[in-house]
């Protein structure tokens, strides 16, 4: 695909609606002047690397990757750009699929019902929706998302080495009614090497996605999670649209911290719940 040079204004009318959220940062609609079809825009920074991938991109004929349809070589506050025009999916959020299908005895086999069927029916951008697919299964999976912002704090070289090699654990009692097949998609997801990292027709193809009528009907804790505190649902959903718009290996202004470091209200209203439960003796929550 030729990029163009041109100012993508002569040829699309810019939105403010975000349509999704990706590694590379925020999606949003945009309008064919000549026609008034809608698709989704996505700016990318002008390096080789952002190159290859959109070109990787647009070659790809996969029907569950959406389609490149243009490509502009332009400025943005004066930082050369990607202005990179794709197909604009519709039918809504992936969460508020999520919260309308979810039940208040929320299992493992239901969790792996909403990953297929997110699969099945949506498209995805080849790099960006991996990762996120691994974002919003281990929210299904537990009520919480596993990578915090530290809003511009430095990151330590040693908590650098650890993102960059996918260095994290799925610690407290949620994970411990979560099976070993979801775990591995999660671990293949969200690997930090962009080389390692699993292929969305891998992911197509996981045991836990191919056999999602078989995952265990275990009964998860993300519907304690979520109900325990309600209010903080778009809390929780806000920490993920900021891991994922801020994560990008190789990037030194990123800045993520563990969970257990973190101090998102929801966890930490929980942890202090805990700590007087086994202080008072018995009490009314239903923290596991």
């Amino acid at each position: 695909m030729k990029f163009k040079t041109n100012p993508i204004k002569e040829d699309y009318r810019i939105g403010s609606q975000v349509l999704g959220i990706g590694i590379s940062g925020k999606v949003v609609e945009c309008e064919r002047i000549a026609s008034g079809e809608k698709f989704a825009l996505k700016i990318l920074r002008d390096v080789a690397k952002a190159r290859r991938e959109v070109e990787l991109h647009s070659v790809s004929n996969h029907p569950n990757i959406v389609r490149v349809y243009d490509v502009y070589e332009n400025t943005y506050n004066g930082i050369a750009c990607l202005f990179v025009v794709m197909e604009c999916m519709r039918g809504g959020e992936l969460f508020t699929q999520i919260q309308q299908k979810a039940s208040s005895a929320f299992t493992e086999r239901e969790a792996a019902d909403i990953m297929f069927s997110v699969l099945s029916t949506q498209k995805y951008d080849k790099s960006c929706d991996v990762w996120s697919i691994g974002i919003i299964a281990y929210i299904l999976l537990c009520g919480y998302p596993p990578f915090y912002s530290l809003h511009g704090h430095p990151i330590s070289p040693g908590m650098k080495s650890r993102i960059r090699a996918g260095q994290y654990s799925f610690s407290g009692p949620e994970w411990g009614r979560v099976s070993e097949a979801a775990k591995d998609l999660i671990r293949r997801c969200l690997n930090t090497d962009p080389g390692a990292r699993i292929a969305m027709e891998q992911v197509m193809r996981h045991k836990w996605i191919t056999h999602y009528n078989k995952a265990p009907e275990t009964q998860l804790a993300t519907m304690e999670v979520l109900k325990e505190e309600h209010e903080s649902w778009p809390e929780v959903e806000e920490e993920m649209e900021k891991a994922l718009s801020s994560m990008r290996v190789g990037n030194d202004d990123v800045q993520i911290k563990q969970l257990k470091d973190s101090n998102n209200t929801l966890l930490e209203k929980r942890r202090i719940q805990k700590k007087a439960d086994e202080k008072n003796g018995p009490s009314s929550s239903k923290a596991p």
